[in-house]
């Protein structure tokens, strides 16, 4: 990949960008943006195809005990020697980074509340603690991870995360997320997908946007000072997009036959995820096509942050109308083989980047800069007349996703549909209308269903995600949808409150109740088990006991959980 050293991006009129953070780049090394991949070659290969690591994750994230060129000069040298055990040479040149499971336990008695807030400092990371050499990118700033697994910073989860600090009082760690993503993006160009070398090939949903304004919410940071990275950001995004034809499509930005201009995932590179290695070999073994178009689509549907998703996959082909098209149904363990994530416009991205392009106009408006204002609020005009033009479909009153390739919409439903609203460029009407359809057909007794194909893919049915129901629920409430809003709320923090009595953890994703009586679960499906802590969870969950102040979540305890080492 190649590394971009760009000055913020500026007026048209010449004013001075921004130069806050100048002391920023002093507080982290100069990045290194080689990959473990990159860095040790066949040897990786011989790792992850060797399975070493039951999870291709855990050697991609592992600290080397010495130079990695030296280790890849001792691999060489010893990997034909007789009895050579791969194995015993990875354990004797890299430290194995794990989080122990108990970290994120509660001890019997205390209310979930309290367990959130012991979990902060459980799920801080800080800069000087980082190691040497590893894949993690340092940061100038203290920030907050997932858990479990995910021990490094993720970009759309931490705006999820960054609501709960609020409750908290943790404005001081709230403005230093913002720095954190603001120097990303002043360094690399864009926010990776998370602060690894083997993410700077992608990003993942646009919300530096929404990050600002809560923050300025909040009285932690003005936005005004981040308008050059919001136009970084914006250019990241569109870069490709200057002279596309009609009917074509460069990174991530696709022309369709009428002119419009919108957006898709990407990744820059099409090579096997690092950290899921084995398993995309695996994907692409099975597929009829060219290798690298399914690792491109694999990795982008990881940019989407829905990884994976029937939402992702191929379609039967239209049959006489646009929507005759069956959904894909993968209850029998459909295959990702059929991913075909580049050929689809998400309303979710487009969504993100209106509330982006609409963040711009209004911050260069009041910053004096009228040329740029002007240009961004004509700009977000069109998408927004582009989304309900391509997405919205009034029969089904719902927004869908879009097939450019096909030229038709997408035929399942999901949880994206929401997104429109929750960055308000639906109209009333649309609203009120998606609110008959989400309450019809996603609205389940645990909460908002993330899609209506049932599968073995972890973002759809039957499990549901703390920030999908977030965005549900402003979304409505924003709109006057107060009834709906609140029942969703009411439901998912029940969800959650069920399982954190019984575990004694909050938990990545959660299996929906489909009737009243039924027990809540933690999720299930996707690459690698359910995983504790965890991050936007506990976010959303501060968030929404601190909106709703007599849920009986407040009441809720862990029974049976063992105590967490302190």
């Amino acid at each position: 990949m190649k590394l971009l050293h760009k000055k913020a991006l500026v007026d048209g009129m010449g004013a001075p960008s921004d130069t806050r953070r100048s002391s920023e780049a002093a507080k982290a090394p100069a990045p290194d943006t080689l990959t473990p991949g990159d860095r040790y070659q066949e040897f990786f290969v011989a790792v992850q195809e060797a399975r070493v690591f039951p999870d291709s994750k855990t050697f991609v994230d592992c600290a080397p005990h010495d130079e990695p060129a030296a280790i890849l000069d001792a691999y060489r040298a010893a990997r034909h020697a007789p009895g050579f055990d791969l194995a015993a040479f990875v354990h004797a040149h890299f430290r194995v980074i794990r989080s122990a499971p108990s970290e994120y336990t509660s001890v019997p008695g205390q209310p979930i509340a309290a367990h959130i807030e012991d979990l902060w400092n459980v799920l801080t990371r800080h800069p000087k603690a980082h190691p040497p050499r590893a894949s993690l990118l340092q940061l100038p700033h203290p920030y907050v991870v997932p858990g479990g697994r995910f021990g490094e910073l993720y970009y759309w989860d931490s705006y999820f995360t960054m609501l709960g600090l609020v409750p908290g009082g943790h404005l001081q760690l709230l403005r230093d997320m913002v720095e954190n993503f603001a120097y990303l993006i002043d360094t690399y160009g864009h926010v990776p997908n998370g602060n690894r070398s083997y993410y700077l090939s992608r990003s993942q949903p646009p919300l530096f946007a929404l990050m600002v304004e809560l923050a300025e919410q909040y009285g932690v940071v003005g936005q005004r000072h981040f308008l050059p990275q919001l136009r970084q950001e914006h250019a990241y995004w569109m870069n490709g997009s200057e002279g596309l034809p009609p009917g074509a499509a460069r990174g991530r930005v696709v022309r369709l036959a009428d002119g419009t201009l919108l957006n898709r995932h990407w990744d820059d590179r099409d090579t096997p995820r690092e950290e899921s290695w084995l398993e995309d070999v695996s994907t692409a073994r099975a597929a009829d096509r060219d290798a690298a178009e399914v690792y491109r689509d694999l990795r982008a549907a990881c940019e989407s942050g829905w990884d994976f998703s029937t939402r992702w996959l191929r379609e039967p082909a239209p049959r006489g109308t646009p929507h005759a098209a069956a959904p894909v149904r993968a209850g029998s363990a459909a295959s990702l083989a059929s991913i075909c994530t580049t050929s689809i416009l998400p309303v979710d991205l487009n969504a993100f980047l209106y509330k982006l392009e609409s963040k711009i106009a209004e911050l260069a408006g009041d910053s004096g800069y009228i040329s740029t204002a002007d240009e961004f609020t004509e700009r977000a005009r069109q998408r927004k007349a582009a989304i309900v033009e391509h997405f919205w479909d009034p029969k089904q009153a719902a927004f869908f996703d879009y097939d450019w390739q096909q030229g038709v919409r997408r035929t399942c439903l999901t949880a994206a549909c929401v997104v429109p609203l929750f960055v308000g460029l639906a109209e009333p009407a649309q609203a009120q209308a998606l609110a008959e359809t989400v309450s019809k057909r996603l609205l389940a007794h645990g909460g908002l269903a993330t899609t209506e194909c049932p599968s073995d893919q972890q973002w759809d049915q039957p499990n549901g995600w703390a920030p999908l129901q977030w965005m549900a629920i402003c979304g409505f409430a924003d709109y006057g949808q107060e009834a709906l809003s609140a029942t969703l709320a009411k439901r998912w923090l029940a969800t959650v409150a069920a399982v954190y009595e019984r575990e004694g953890k909050l938990v990545e994703k959660y299996a929906l109740r489909v009737v009243e009586h039924e027990s809540s679960a933690g999720g299930g499906g996707g690459e690698y088990p359910l995983q504790d802590g965890f991050g936007w969870t506990n976010g959303v969950t501060c968030a929404l006991l601190a909106r709703h102040p007599q849920h009986t979540a407040h009441g809720s305890v862990a029974h049976d959980a063992a105590p967490r080492h302190r």
